[in-house]
């Protein structure tokens, strides 16, 4: 955007959305501007795990004029929201304070460059893709044939319809030269040669690709620009391809180490929390591939496992899905199935998973709307648990 115009709240909304996609959010999700004016200015950002009283103080106290939250605070229908409860008094604070909500929840979990990126990059994995990978949208490959003094402008049409965006990078198109040739019947008009002749042009083959819902556009752009009254062109469909966003990361560690020992570098990596860290198998065990996903996950145990992880890096394990994800591993280790007992469970805080995506995510954001904006992050800690009893004896490790 242009730096001499103050930034909105409209326009911080639509670079979150273009860094976290709605339409990665998982259908029960609601994501989105959750209240306040699109054209309302900004020039103060907060981002925050979880939109509770003590984050909208902080807010108000620093002056934000939109709070950026990954939990979505209106996430079920409501038919209210008067000050009497507390998502009403939310609501009517930010509101009166002139503070703008924004929530970026499994889309910013999904997202390249979002919470499990951010998790695998904080406990060292490299070679990261997706665990669950979306499908890569679907695409068409246009190939026009073309004199080569019109492909320019053949190029520069079916790019303004939606053609060649691969990536960051626009009106991308390959070209190769090569003699066309056709005899026009005695009911043609041809814009090159003459009926019932034989005609031989030099012609650019052009290729790009497309949205295959632009497909209609691209077609009807080519043919409004091609010089030619019967264009020579194919569509091709291309093959679906496991796209760069999804669910959860999978990543190797640099090296090796022990299940303790990913244990403690996680614990490390988070923010500290009450709880602290857990996890479910011998400590010497050794690990070399983890799976990681931010916020509750023991409803991925299967993809885990699918994946070949040896370990697994989430928040909210149950009692029930952990206990019976170790089992199966061990009854498939003993029986041969399988050559070792994976994967082993880390369990973290869900707040704290979730917590290392927002400090990127605000630098983002400031160099996206051009530096107009002041970004900051809530160090508030507002995992609900607030304090750890260790049992007596210390700590107790089963070797299983």
């Amino acid at each position: 955007m242009d730096d001499r115009t103050t930034p909105t709240v409209g326009d911080a909304v639509a670079a979150l959305d273009r860094r976290f996609p709605p339409h990665l959010a998982a259908g029960w999700d609601r994501v989105g501007l959750v209240c306040g004016d699109p054209a309302a200015a900004v020039s103060k950002v907060m981002f925050a795990v979880d939109p509770v009283a003590q984050v909208v103080d902080e807010a108000l106290g620093w002056g934000a004029d939109l709070l950026v939250v990954h939990h979505p605070l209106l996430l079920r229908g409501v038919h209210s929201v008067a000050a009497t409860t507390f998502k009403g008094a939310v609501v009517h604070r930010l509101v009166a304070g002139g503070v703008a909500l924004y929530a970026a929840h499994t889309n910013a979990d999904a997202a390249t460059g979002g919470v499990a990126d951010a998790l695998a990059e904080a406990i060292g994995l490299v070679g990261v893709v997706p665990m669950v990978p979306d499908p890569s949208p679907a695409l068409d490959k246009h190939v026009v044939f073309v004199p080569v003094e019109a492909a320019s402008v053949v190029v520069d049409a079916m790019a303004a319809a939606g053609a060649g965006a691969v990536g960051e990078y626009s009106r991308c198109a390959w070209t190769a030269t090569g003699e066309g040739t056709f005899v026009p019947s005695g009911q043609a008009r041809p814009a090159i040669g003459t009926r019932l002749e034989v005609t031989t042009v030099v012609e650019a083959r052009v290729e790009m690709v497309a949205p295959r819902g632009r497909r209609a556009d691209v077609v009807a752009a080519m043919r409004g620009a091609h010089p030619y009254e019967e264009p020579a062109f194919d569509v091709l469909e291309l093959a679906a391809w496991p796209g760069r966003t999804g669910l959860g990361r999978v990543g190797r560690l640099p090296a090796p180490c022990t299940l303790d020992d990913l244990a403690r570098t996680v614990a490390a990596a988070l923010p500290a929390t009450a709880a602290g860290v857990r996890y479910a198998g011998p400590p010497d065990a050794p690990v070399r591939t983890v799976a990681v996903v931010g916020g509750a996950g023991d409803s991925e145990l299967d993809a885990v496992r699918a994946c070949g992880a040896d370990a697994y890096v989430t928040a909210d394990l149950r009692h029930h899905p952990a206990s019976e994800a170790r089992e199966q591993a061990l009854h498939e280790a003993a029986t041969g199935r399988r050559a070792a007992a994976t994967p082993y469970l880390v369990d973290v805080s869900h707040a704290a998973s979730e917590w290392l995506w927002l400090p990127a995510a605000a630098r983002d954001l400031a160099a996206d709307l051009g530096g107009g904006v002041d970004t900051t992050v809530s160090t508030l800690r507002t995992d609900p648990w607030t304090g750890h009893v260790p049992s007596p004896g210390g700590s107790v490790v089963v070797d299983r």
